[in-house]
């Protein structure tokens, strides 16, 4: 009589074991993936879905194993959770090119983190790159007269300011003349007061008058807030085919995965850094040293008649965000 042993590779509990450890990896990406493409963001499932981009990323890993293992069901399901989030996080990287034709024009936006960003760094990089439109958030007095300080008002002569203590204030500053100059403020909650919204109406030499918008919807920050967060950007002024060309810029506290900043950009606007490739860089975090993989929620919205030729992301010293510039071209007159 031959007695044999089973491999160990083989024995038929440790392959139902890898199996189901095969299915545990690939399932959460799975519903990550229907979840975004149908624009599902019930509950705290808002917080996460900023992080769509590395889940992407990850369902290349059960997707890998499973084949490499031979398990061709689990493959398939991993394969089609790769898809549906590759199909959405993709485009961003891939460049693009809308120059455009008219008038050059470069603007930043910077959140400056209760007024703590270094306004010698911020007006360094309007200086070095020939900013001539700026927006601001969470928009201090002392921010105001810091920047006034660090010689802003000396390229940029033009404002329209709504500062207020706290992460509620607001800015536009200009090399070229304004009207119209306002502020709105949005919602908020129980807990803080809406955000507030500079805006005004500037005239390009050369080109036709545009609508500027310093954009700061409440953030998302717990589940009583969520409201709020959809119904600031809800109230997030629309592109107008009919009226001037407007630019949206700010800290809008979404990303291109939550569908509330799709849906407005899918009103007559495009995303700057989406539309060259540069859609995946991020703008905020980690925060306070927590261990959060930095996202991307600071975006300039323009109109689709306002072509984008490129766009670049700085450090601020003393700020959580990073600065967004983006070089346009707006409509000649």
């Amino acid at each position: 009589m031959t007695i044999t042993t089973t491999p160990a590779g083989v024995r038929p509990g440790r392959r139902v074991r890898r199996t189901a450890l095969l299915a545990l990896l690939t399932l959460p990406g799975l519903v990550w993936g229907v979840f975004r493409s149908l624009g599902w963001e019930p509950g705290y499932a808002v917080m996460v879905m900023a992080f769509t981009p590395y889940v992407a990323a990850w369902t290349l890993v059960p997707l890998a194993a499973a084949l490499v293992a031979r398990k061709w069901l689990i493959a398939a399901v991993a394969a089609v959770a790769a898809v549906l989030l590759g199909v959405a996080v993709l485009p961003r990287a891939l460049p693009g090119s809308s120059p455009g034709t008219g008038v050059p024009l470069t603007v930043m936006t910077i959140n400056m983190f209760v007024g703590q960003a270094d306004p010698a760094a911020v007006v360094k990089l309007v200086r070095e790159h020939d900013v001539a439109v700026l927006a601001v958030q969470e928009f201090t007095p002392a921010a105001a007269d810091g920047l006034a300080a660090a010689g802003l008002g000396e390229v940029l002569p033009y404002r329209a300011l709504a500062d207020e203590v706290g992460t509620t204030g607001s800015g536009l500053y200009s090399r070229y003349p304004m009207t119209a100059q306002g502020s709105q403020r949005f919602h908020g909650d129980n807990l803080q007061p809406g955000n507030l919204q500079a805006y005004a109406t500037i005239q390009v030499p050369g080109a036709a008058p545009i609508v500027v918008e310093s954009a700061h919807p409440l953030a998302p920050y717990s589940k009583e807030a969520l409201p709020s967060w959809r119904a600031d950007l809800e109230e997030e002024p629309r592109a107008d085919r009919n009226g001037a060309p407007r630019v949206l810029l700010g800290d809008f506290n979404a990303t291109l995965d939550h569908e509330p900043l799709r849906d407005l950009i899918s009103g007559g606007y495009r995303d700057a850094a989406d539309t060259v490739g540069k859609g995946l860089i991020a703008t905020w975090g980690p925060y306070a040293g927590r261990p959060i993989p930095p996202v991307t929620l600071d975006h300039v919205l323009v109109d689709e008649r306002v072509g984008v030729r490129d766009v670049q992301v700085h450090g601020v010293e003393g700020s959580d965000h990073r600065s967004v510039l983006a070089v346009l071209t707006v409509p000649a007159a």
